[in-house]
């Protein structure tokens, strides 16, 4: 059929219509489940080791290689380009569904190359992966380098991500959302004037406890919570008659890689002397909310908050 024979008759106009409109239709459905796709031109962040990352677009194929990481991704709308995780991700649990490709500190360069990524993500935590980190780049895929370690350290790196993923107004979004959150968290606080004395276990043999340079600090503050552990590290290893003297309110256990099986507090020898085993004070933590600097962050904070002041809470 030619153009004049398609034009002939009645209702030629309404086909039009209805093919502009269908056009139309077409292109609003292909930028809802293709968001990246609004952004035609180059992106360009810079990461925390201070490397200018630029791409030619937003990244398509991404391989975070740290949990949090893939946890951000797929909070702020980029999960369909994940196309890969570490051994140990487990959150959200649709990554569980791709391919894994090694550990975190060992991450294997050979699947990463053959995945074709054009963006990996990686902690600056992780400097044991470096040489295998070193190897991707001199491969040609660009690796961004993050080190989140407190709720505004979360939210410049979620921003980031959602600038090299193409999703930065749902980024955005999500940190809106999280404020509000936590906001709503210090309100409920705001009353509050006796600060809960709180030991947090990050490994129970040999104990150590987590110190005022970790994540789980910025998650104690969140709650009006004092710290019993002085030490600035992330991780202050420590004894029992340190924590005999430091006698806190609550007893925290975290449960997780570093504290798979933990023996519960009132079972252990001498632990029957602490304030907070007395009284029925010891709180059991997934480890992936209190110790990884991801979104779910702020779940652990509520869930604190909650356990040390049920009253505020409960209703």
């Amino acid at each position: 059929m030619n153009i004049d024979s398609w034009l002939v008759g009645g209702g030629w106009r309404q086909r039009i219509q209805r093919t502009a409109i269908g056009i139309l239709w077409w292109c609003a459905g292909f930028l809802l489940f293709h968001p990246a796709a609004v952004h035609a031109g180059p992106v360009v962040v810079t990461d925390d080791w201070g490397q200018t990352i630029q791409l030619p677009g937003p990244a398509q194929r991404i391989i975070p290689l740290y949990g949090a990481f893939a946890e951000m991704l797929f909070a702020i709308g980029a999960g369909p380009q994940v196309v890969a995780r570490t051994d140990a991700d487990q959150e959200p649990p649709e990554v569980t569904r791709l391919p894994a490709v090694g550990t975190h500190m060992r991450p294997n360069v050979e699947m990463i190359v053959a995945l074709k990524p054009n963006l990996v993500v990686q902690s600056a935590s992780r400097r044991v992966a470096m040489p295998e980190i070193q190897r991707v780049v001199e491969a040609g895929i660009p690796v961004a380098v993050f080190s989140p370690n407190s709720f505004d350290d979360i939210f410049r790196t979620m921003k980031r991500l959602g600038v090299l993923a193409g999703h930065e107004e749902a980024a955005a979004q999500m940190e809106q959302n999280m404020r509000q959150r936590l906001q709503d968290v210090a309100a409920r606080l705001a009353a509050t004037s006796v600060r809960p004395r709180v030991f947090f276990e990050v490994r129970a043999e040999p104990l150590s406890a987590a110190g005022r340079g970790s994540m789980v600090q910025h998650i104690l503050d969140a709650v009006k919570a004092e710290n019993v552990v002085e030490g600035d590290k992330a991780i202050v290893q420590t004894d029992l008659e340190m924590l005999l003297l430091a006698n806190p309110d609550f007893y925290v256990v975290q449960q997780g890689p570093m504290n798979r099986n933990p023996v519960p507090p009132g079972e252990r020898q001498h632990f029957q002397r602490l304030r907070a085993v007395q009284h029925h004070r010891v709180i059991l933590v997934d480890e992936y909310l209190f110790s990884r600097a991801g979104p779910r962050c702020v779940d652990a904070v509520e869930q604190l908050a909650a356990a040390l002041y049920p009253e505020r809470f409960s209703r």
